[in-house]
């Protein structure tokens, strides 16, 4: 093990794994954030010596300090990336450079230590090997990553923390929405924003989610699936949904999403879905979309489909939406030819059965 940037990976390997027979009871049904694999990657910063103490060890509690700066400050961020057992029995992780990089952004916005992106790759490629019998076997599941940092000196005050926990877990996931694949319904919140010029909204940080669950807990009352934030300035302006990005497909075939300008995260599957739009000849614009324009569209016809996007749910048809003064369909609340067949390329490319002409792909195993 060495101090700095460069990190060797200690591995000590879980005497209490789960047996076989009862992981195989758990990943036959495993939904989604409920079923953890049996190891952890961890490692620690100090300001002045660097990352060091990199392990790969049993997933357990982790002790905390009731001063630990995260829970009075909130300094912590964190990724979401999936690992995938391919036809030919091959492991791929989908573009863990992208999360790299995101992740240091996210870092440098909230004052933290920057992750070498190397370092971050590795981490869930080992994490992965020692756990490589937790992914699903089941063509629409997958192992779910969450690496994750968070501020852990233990002091008071308003200043950025001198230590931090870097860690990485893994759950085998099955679909994000309980229905699978079919549209959803979303709620536009009169209410809550979620985030502004200036904040934290480009960053992948706990704060955003927390905020967010208010509205969301507000649309489940609604009768729906997910909160559709406007932006906090106008609010008129449609930013994203609470955790996934937003797209709209014209008549034309042309799509539009929200451009990204701060208030917006930056979402790996929002870029994929902007390159293989174009590629498969439709005009992709990222231009503001107000919602008065999304719902005159929607009853004009000229909007046909609307998705949202992101790692959990990949791509996934937006159908009805629902607001205080009413509800609409787009396009008769039917899943879209564009919005399906995107995401059947995406995932193909993701599980291996189609060519990867932009090196998304990692193979781990």
């Amino acid at each position: 093990m060495s101090g700095g940037d460069k990190l060797d990976f200690e591995i000590r390997p879980n005497s209490a794994s789960v047996s076989a027979a009862d992981r195989a009871a758990l990943l036959a049904n495993p939904g989604f954030g409920r079923v953890f694999t049996d190891h952890m990657v961890t490692a620690r910063y100090a300001e002045g010596k660097g990352w060091y103490d990199a392990r790969v060890e049993a997933r357990a509690p982790i002790p905390m300090d009731p001063a630990a700066a995260v829970l009075h400050y909130a300094q912590e961020i964190f990724e979401g990336l999936k690992a995938y057992r391919t036809g030919d029995g091959a492991v791929t992780m989908f573009r863990p450079e992208a999360n790299a990089a995101r992740f240091v952004a996210s870092a440098r916005r909230l004052a933290m230590p920057e992750l070498p992106p190397a370092t971050f790759v590795e981490s869930l490629r080992r994490l992965v090997e020692i756990d490589q019998e937790w992914i699903p076997e089941d063509e629409d599941a997958s192992l779910y990553l969450r690496p994750f940092m968070f501020a852990s000196e233990v002091f008071l005050g308003v200043r950025p923390a001198n230590e931090y926990l870097y860690c990485v877990i893994a759950s085998p996931a099955g679909a994000y929405f309980a229905g699978g694949v079919k549209p959803v319904t979303v709620w536009v919140s009169p209410d809550y924003t979620r985030a502004a010029p200036g904040g934290t909204g480009a960053a992948k940080c706990g704060g955003n989610y927390a905020a967010s669950l208010a509205a969301q807990a507000e649309a489940i009352e609604a009768g729906c699936d997910q909160v559709v934030f406007l932006d906090a300035v106008e609010q008129r302006y449609v930013d994203e949904l609470g955790g996934m990005n937003v797209f709209f497909v014209y008549d034309d075939g042309s799509l539009v999403t929200p451009p990204l300008g701060g208030t917006i995260l930056p979402g790996i599957t929002r870029d994929a879905v902007l390159t293989l739009a174009a590629e498969a000849g439709h005009a992709v614009h990222e231009r503001p979309v107000s919602f008065a324009d999304w719902q005159a569209d929607a009853a004009s016809g000229r909007l046909r489909e609307v998705f949202a996007c992101g790692t959990a749910a990949v791509i996934t048809p937006i159908g009805g939406v629902r607001f205080p003064d009413g509800e609409f369909l787009v396009g008769g609340g039917e899943p879209g030819r564009i919005t399906m067949a995107l995401r059947q390329q995406l995932v193909d490319i993701q599980r291996g059965r189609a060519e990867d002409r932009h090196g998304w792909v990692t193979r781990v195993l």
